[in-house]
């Protein structure tokens, strides 16, 4: 069973700079936005599509739930997204070790692969200012923004995996950016790894 490190993250807290910088050191591929292209390989939505709705869900209940088209399956295109996603992760992990950034990779490896699950976590004031640095200003203020961008990672996570997203227990190793630093943090998972 290969070694995969999975980082799930706060919007804006690092988590995927961290992923990148921990492949490095340990000289393993790191995936992130990479999937996309595979995902819409897997699944034949355009790679467009997959970045559209890659963190968002149509909640399994409710009037949103009965508005989704969905195939003879009974699967949405959210859902179908999902299950490509999950096929794409699924043959990574098998082919060697890695570093897989957010998209549930941690539940859907849980039983396939030995892995190092990590949540990057950092306080509001680290995380607007680095939306700001990284994506410039909006009319929108960037506590709108971390607080929009995590409850979408919220929804999802709750609907695919019917865990709670961030929950101390689901991981192995919580970090916090804002406290360690960027490069602490990824010394940290590396040397675990």
């Amino acid at each position: 069973m290969n070694r995969i490190i999975t980082i799930s993250r706060q919007f804006g807290s690092g988590g995927r700079t961290i992923a990148k910088e921990v492949a490095s050191r340990l000289g393993i591929p790191c995936y992130d936005s990479e999937l996309i292209e595979k995902i819409a390989e897997e699944s034949g939505y355009t790679p467009e599509y997959i970045k559209e709705i890659g963190e968002y869900t149509v909640g399994k209940t409710g009037l949103s739930n009965i508005l989704a088209a969905r195939d003879k399956n009974g699967h949405s295109n959210y859902d179908n997204v999902f299950i490509a996603q999950a096929k794409v992760i699924t043959k990574l992990a098998n082919e060697g070790p890695c570093v897989i950034v957010g998209r549930c990779a941690d539940y859907i490896l849980k039983d396939k692969a030995d892995c190092l699950k990590v949540f990057i976590q950092a306080d509001n004031d680290f995380r607007s200012r680095r939306i700001i640095d990284l994506y410039g200003e909006r009319t929108e203020k960037p506590e709108k923004r971390l607080n929009d961008k995590d409850k979408k990672r919220i929804a999802y996570y709750k609907t695919y995996t019917d865990m709670e997203w961030g929950k101390i227990e689901n991981y192995d190793l919580v970090l916090s950016s804002s406290a360690f630093g960027i490069e602490k943090c990824a010394d940290i998972i590396a040397s675990l790894y």
